[in-house]
């Protein structure tokens, strides 16, 4: 075995006309268009949606059980595709992404290579898909027309799920919302196979337009619950990760804010020079970043902008939301989601998104020190934030996970109730008197 894992398949050029590459979904509506920007570069490619049980059980049979649970289910994914029949074996690929970093999530291709060994299937060939310079013999070629496709739909996808998320929970026709995005997303990748809608002036054009056609959605604003999400990128955004955590929220009558994808790629694109300003570096390792970003701001102020001049909650600018690290968490704490995690708390706070939910897979330390740990300190600094962290891991159960939930909307509804008007005493419920030293109780309690 480990002879073979030495010489691991390599994807080379000429499988790009030949093979077929699974993509695991981990950010439905993003991952849908960089699915489609692959396609347009010539590659054939599946976005998988197999779900269930046996997706995890699969994972725990090739990877031991103390493993990140993202990387379960990630190989567990691709393990029940390759099972299920539908692909020739022997002209299939499989692609994940690596961040480079300090997180294990940087080592699940090798876990990968090995599971699909004793899988017995050592003939597929997994690419990577980086901005770290890793796994050159079996990268994805990151090349600047690509990287400028993968920008804009990355814009076009967290504009379209922020939309969605801020006027489903008030339509008054049922499903208004989603046919929207549903309608958005289809054009989009249309717009892709054409080789279209890239440039500044399309990407531009087209936010006011999705933004001016959700905002036409007709709709009721009462007050509801406002719930933000944050946590492990994969656990944060998968349906399969977290057990469709989204669609449970919206069960519960919540407005959910999901923080976007583009806030971890700028997170990814600021560390580098972070790192040499507080270490030690070159000129131009220290400033490289803020280049980068320049190069992205003149987009993020762009969507902010939109949503702003439509009616719609926006996030703040990535060099604003650095700043709310100021005093709680070091921007040197960058692995996983480092100080991005604690940032997005503070920044979902302050923005009335009080209730959040802090996803993480139980048992990842970058997790539980910037997300867990910080919860205390968010709450010595706002006192209205109400945050519970959920383990997503093959032993929780799905049930617990929503109870515990339950029990953080609980008080998120009792402080959406009014109070009552000033100089008008709150009701109480009539107490019974105790009886031979038995505890009061309510009328029509049981004693």
């Amino acid at each position: 075995m480990d002879q073979e894992l030495m010489h691991y398949p390599h994807f080379t050029s000429e499988m790009k006309k030949t093979h077929t590459i699974l993509i695991p979904n981990m950010a439905p509506v993003q991952f849908r268009m960089l699915a489609a920007v692959m396609e347009q570069d010539g590659f054939h490619c599946e976005l998988l949606q197999n779900c269930g049980s046996q997706v995890c059980e699969l994972g725990l049979k090739y990877v031991h059980n103390d493993t990140c649970y993202p990387a379960l289910l990630v190989i567990g994914q691709f393990l029940d595709a390759l099972d299920s029949g539908k692909y020739d074996l022997d002209h299939t690929a499989l692609i994940i992404t690596q961040t480079g970093g300090g997180c294990r999530a940087s080592n699940y291709i090798h876990l990968l290579r090995k599971a699909l060994v004793k899988a017995g299937y050592p003939q597929v060939p997994v690419m990577s898909m980086n901005f770290s310079g890793l796994e050159k013999d079996s990268g994805f070629p990151m090349t600047l027309p690509f990287l400028r496709k993968l920008l804009s739909v990355l814009y076009y996808g967290d504009l379209l799920v922020t939309l969605k998320a801020q006027t489903a929970p008030y339509e008054m026709k049922k499903g208004a919302a989603e046919a929207l995005q549903q309608t958005w997303l289809d054009t989009i990748c249309g717009w892709i196979g054409q080789n279209r809608g890239f440039s500044s002036r399309e990407v531009k054009a087209a936010m006011e337009k999705m933004a001016e056609e959700f905002a036409a959605i007709p709709v009721r604003r009462v007050p509801k619950v406002k719930v933000g999400v944050v946590g492990e990128i994969y656990v944060k955004y998968s349906p399969l990760g977290n057990n469709d955590l989204e669609k449970f929220l919206a069960s519960q009558d919540c407005e959910v804010n999901l923080p976007g994808l583009m806030g971890f790629l700028q997170y990814c694109i600021y560390n580098p020079s972070e790192t040499a300003r507080l270490y030690g570096g070159t000129f131009v390792e220290k400033h490289i970043s803020d280049v980068l970003l320049g190069f992205l701001e003149k987009m993020e102020s762009e969507m902010i902008g939109v949503l702003k001049r439509n009616g719609f909650h926006a996030p703040l600018p990535f060099r604003e939301l650095v700043k709310l690290t100021e005093g709680v968490i070091s921007t040197g704490d960058k692995m996983g989601e480092g100080w991005l995690l604690t940032a997005e708390m503070i920044e979902l706070v302050r923005a009335g998104y009080e209730n959040i939910v802090c996803a993480q897979p139980f048992g990842c330390l970058p997790n539980h020190i910037c997300g867990k740990g910080m919860i205390n300190r968010i709450r010595e600094l706002y006192p209205q934030s109400n945050i519970t962290p959920i383990d997503y891991d093959p032993s929780a159960t799905r049930v617990n996970q929503e109870n515990r939930i339950k029990l953080m909307l609980a008080v998120a509804r009792e402080r959406l109730q009014p109070p009552p008007p000033s100089g008008v005493p709150e009701y109480r419920e009539p107490v019974s008197q105790p009886l031979g030293g038995r505890m009061a109780v309510r009328k029509g309690a049981l004693t």
